[in-house]
């Protein structure tokens, strides 16, 4: 059968491109390895979805390009989301910064976007596994175990290689290249850090979470994040840490303020305050009593606060202020709730997601070298980029 356009991919991404082109009135064909659509936005969010953040703006976005989302970002925003949800009645509840997440289910979301699809013209073949990509004449052609496909139109909607165990595959970026497109070395984001041998210590506090800045020294530009870290089995997790790991390089290390909200005397202070505690119990008014003693075991002030003297305190509380991590690896695309890197962004338009060098072919989602930072922002990059494409295949349909 022939169609408008192709789509590689029923992710977020793939499945709101499909709608808003079919919707413009492009048949469109949506193609994916998985027997089902949306596998990831099944598991996001606690299997809740985080759909989008309401802070959703261009500067929370990695890429190589840091201006290359502006335009679809600005073009389809987070009020743009919601009240399609609001329109599909799915109740929702945001939680903290600007979180929004369904009061159900993430089922919720992929049948959202099938109803959407469904009222434009989309066929779907799932559970097909692809052959062969070409492009011959103006028209692109898919060969699958379903059959051939053939448009002259193709988006390259299939994600990163993040999360394998759904399927992911660096397929985008086989196709990508073959069109001539570069990519950006692709890396785990958002993602969990192992700990060397020499930080046993803070293994051994799995389970205990405390909030913190964790911040990047250096390499992909200096990011901050006030969250949540949590201590694990293999090194340090939790929503800080995670956010920390798309903008870290291996070699660097990760800056962890302990004592957010503590003045940089705090220590000096609960010297003349409580003379007579020891170390550990001051750090245990302000952090989980487990960590506090290890950090009082690495500092090693031994003695009551009255025993201390004041230049070792600030030294003290300047380390506890940038605890230093040096991190050995991550726990990789296995772990990664996203990939960064991918196709490169200078190879496409930042208005239509459609390559420069091969009109028709375009790029959506994660596949594309846009990173968001963790809480719904890489679902509204989904969302923005297929409503760019989408209405762009519907322009050329249409001329």
């Amino acid at each position: 059968m022939q169609h408008d356009a192709i789509i590689l991919g029923a992710g977020g991404a793939g499945l709101f491109c499909a709608a808003t082109a079919g919707q413009a009135g492009a048949r469109v064909v949506v193609i994916d390895h998985n027997g089902e659509p949306g596998r990831k936005i099944l598991i996001s969010g606690g299997g809740r979805c985080n759909f989008t953040n309401v802070g959703a703006v261009p500067d929370r976005y990695l890429s190589e390009n840091r201006h290359f989302a502006r335009s679809a970002l600005s073009r389809y925003t987070p009020a743009d989301f919601v009240a399609l949800v609001q329109r599909h009645r799915i109740a929702f509840h945001e939680k903290t910064l600007g979180q929004l997440f369904c009061d159900g289910s993430a089922r919720q979301i992929v049948a959202l976007l099938m109803d959407e699809c469904a009222a434009g013209s989309a066929d779907f073949a799932f559970g097909a596994a692809i052959t062969a990509v070409g492009h011959a004449d103006g028209i692109f052609t898919v060969a699958t175990s379903a059959g051939v496909f053939s448009a002259p139109n193709l988006v390259i909607a299939t994600g990163g290689p993040a999360i394998p165990k759904l399927g992911a595959t660096g397929f985008a970026y086989q196709c990508a290249k073959q069109f001539g497109l570069k990519i950006i070395p692709p890396r785990p984001a958002l993602v969990p850090f192992t700990l060397p041998g020499a930080e046993n210590l803070f293994r051994e506090l799995a389970g205990v979470a405390a909030d913190v800045v964790a911040q990047t020294v250096s390499g992909a530009g200096k990011a901050a994040f006030r969250e949540a870290a949590l201590f694990t089995h293999k090194g340090l997790s939790g929503p800080a840490m995670l956010q920390a790991s798309s903008y870290w390089r291996h070699g660097e290390a990760i800056a962890v303020d302990f004592l957010p909200d503590a003045p940089a005397d705090w220590l000096v202070q609960a010297k003349r305050q409580r003379p007579k505690a020891g170390l550990k119990s001051v750090l245990a008014t302000a952090l989980p009593e487990r960590l506090a003693d290890a950090l009082a075991a690495q500092l090693a002030l031994a003695g009551d606060m009255a025993s201390q003297k004041d230049a070792a305190l600030a030294s003290a509380m300047q380390r506890l202020k940038a605890w230093a991590f040096r991190p050995d690896g991550t726990e990789g695309f296995a772990k990664a709730e996203v990939t960064a890197g991918g196709i490169d962004t200078a190879g496409l338009s930042s208005r239509t997601m459609m390559a420069n060098h091969i009109g028709g072919l375009f790029a959506i989602g994660e596949a594309v070298d846009v990173t968001g930072w963790l809480g719904g922002y890489n679902f509204q990059w989904a969302w923005a980029s297929g409503h760019a494409a989408g209405q762009a295949i519907a322009e050329r349909v249409h001329g």
